[in-house]
């Protein structure tokens, strides 16, 4: 699952009921310290990395989000009953702690068992069973996109102790909560301006030279900018370095990112994704041709660790669809990594998990794009895997206001291949192979349907086309190659 996929688009939300009362109550017992976690609609990230990490840390949760019932199913928390026995859970893990672990300490090493939260749920009794995968969940509907609205459900919830969302969208809304009750989190300016495509491209342009390499400052990436209602017509002048990009300026996900050839391209374009996203405000900007990377980084403010870095193949023009990765060997390769981060402090970025998108140029890195959360479909859990290191943990200790080690003790053999299985057409999956895991000569084999038999969809040329993704590791990327080359020849995806 991915936040980008628009068919679980934002629901209309109703306010719970305000019960007040003039009696005096006696204040609550101190719980597990609480984090509140901003969401659009359900995703891998926050299902299996960011949840299950909230338990293992020992803290509580309350995910305010514009699609509740999506969450609810997601995490089997389907009616008021479920929802008491995770409130009971709670309770009980609260009391273990009082005589065990400290309060937002893991113990390291130690791995909470338990057949999954409908299991859990069909017992009935929660305060009987051994703790979920998922922490005591409160999910409380709420505008998540306007911050105004995520602070005053966050104060009527009582003071938090983290403020956190790995949603593209959400990022300013949750450093601005943040900032508001005086937490860590990110820079609400770096968080906006790199959403913003044409403020990054503002800001790198303004930044100057940087002492140590000032090679990605001298020759900046040409852009141009379709403001909000503005009409398309008013490009067909535009100066442009022919072919360019034309992408929305707060989208995702290659989401109506399109190459185009000339200025009457250009301006039909423009009027086609209009016609999509009504008064959207649109980015033109230099085609950047060559290989494309990425840059993983985690940070708390004082230290930034690089985490690894991808390959990425994608789609033919004029899309560009991510086919598959590769983990670059560590250390990741230089001078292009000393630029990316350069970058990065120019445009304040240095605070939790950031994923960048850039192209190799000869010595220069040239952004494509800075996203602040995690890298998504799936990636990120393969990376913790990878690694060898709680990855999610960390990402949400550094929201506690806890300091990162000078060494993640991370492992640098590791291999993988991301391989994404696509849609080439409109219609419905008659036949895809089921969820599978094998091991054979240390290559792990981990596929995962992203859709399901009889499901039709249109063609939408971004990630919302995959028909599955399989995950390869090992620590011999020739064994891998040819690992997956083997499953895709012996299996088949039919649409009709």
């Amino acid at each position: 699952m991915n936040e980008n996929d628009l068919d679980a688009a934002s629901r209309p939300f109703s306010s719970p009921a305000l019960h007040g009362s003039s009696a005096a109550k006696p204040a609550p017992a101190p719980g597990p310290p609480r984090l509140h976690l901003l969401a659009l609609n359900p995703t891998d990230s926050v299902t299996e990395g960011f949840l299950p990490a909230a338990a293992r840390l020992g803290l509580a949760v309350t995910l305010l989000t514009d699609q509740p019932d999506a969450h609810a199913r997601a995490y089997g928390l389907r009616d008021d009953a479920q929802r008491e026995a995770a409130r009971r859970e709670e309770a009980r893990r609260s009391e273990a702690r009082r005589g065990g672990a400290q309060p937002g300490r893991a113990r390291r090493g130690e791995a909470q068992q338990s057949d999954g939260p409908q299991g859990d749920a069909r017992r009935g009794d929660a305060a009987d069973a051994p703790p979920p995968p998922f922490p005591a969940l409160d999910i409380v509907p709420c505008d998540v996109r306007d911050f105004a609205e995520v602070i005053s459900r966050i104060a009527a919830d009582g003071r938090p102790h983290a403020v956190f969302t790995n949603s593209d969208h959400l990022q300013t809304q949750a450093a601005l909560a943040a900032a508001y009750f005086g937490l860590p989190g990110k820079d609400w300016r770096a968080a906006l301006r790199t959403k913003n495509k044409a403020e990054l491209r503002r800001a790198l342009a303004a930044a100057g030279p940087d002492a140590a390499d000032p090679a990605w400052s001298a020759d900046p990436v040409w852009s141009a900018e379709l403001a909000t209602g503005q009409d398309p017509a008013t490009l067909a002048g535009l100066d442009a370095p022919y072919p360019c990009v034309v992408k929305p300026r707060e989208g995702v996900a290659s989401e109506d990112v399109v190459l185009v050839g000339d200025a009457d391209e250009l301006v039909r374009r423009c009027r086609e994704i209009r016609a999509r996203r009504p008064g959207a405000a649109l980015v033109i900007e230099e085609f950047l041709e060559g290989e494309l990377r990425t840059l993983e980084t985690l940070g708390d403010g004082r230290t930034l660790h690089v985490l690894g870095a991808f390959r990425t193949e994608l789609s033919p023009p004029p899309h560009f669809i991510e086919e598959r990765l590769h983990l670059l060997p560590a250390p990741p390769p230089q001078p292009h990594t000393d630029q990316v981060l350069a970058q990065l402090r120019a445009l304040g970025v240095g605070f939790g998990v950031c994923h960048t998108e850039y192209v190799v140029q000869g010595d220069r890195a040239r952004l494509i794009e800075v996203n602040y959360r995690a890298i998504g479909d799936q990636c990120d859990l393969v990376l913790a895997e990878l690694l060898g290191i709680p990855l999610f943990e960390y990402i949400l200790r550094t929201h506690l206001g806890e300091p990162l080690p000078d060494d993640l003790g991370a492992r640098t053999d590791g291999r993988v291949r991301m391989e994404y299985v696509m849609a080439d057409r409109a219609g419905r999956l008659a036949s895809a192979p089921p969820a599978s895991v094998t091991e054979r000569d240390g290559v792990r084999l981990d596929y995962r349907p992203l859709r399901g038999i009889g499901e039709e969809h249109p063609l939408h040329h971004t990630n919302r086309d995959f028909l599955g993704v399989l995950r390869a590791t090992g620590t011999d990327q020739e064994r891998i190659d040819a690992a997956v080359a083997e499953f895709l020849a012996a299996h088949r995806w039919e649409i009709v």
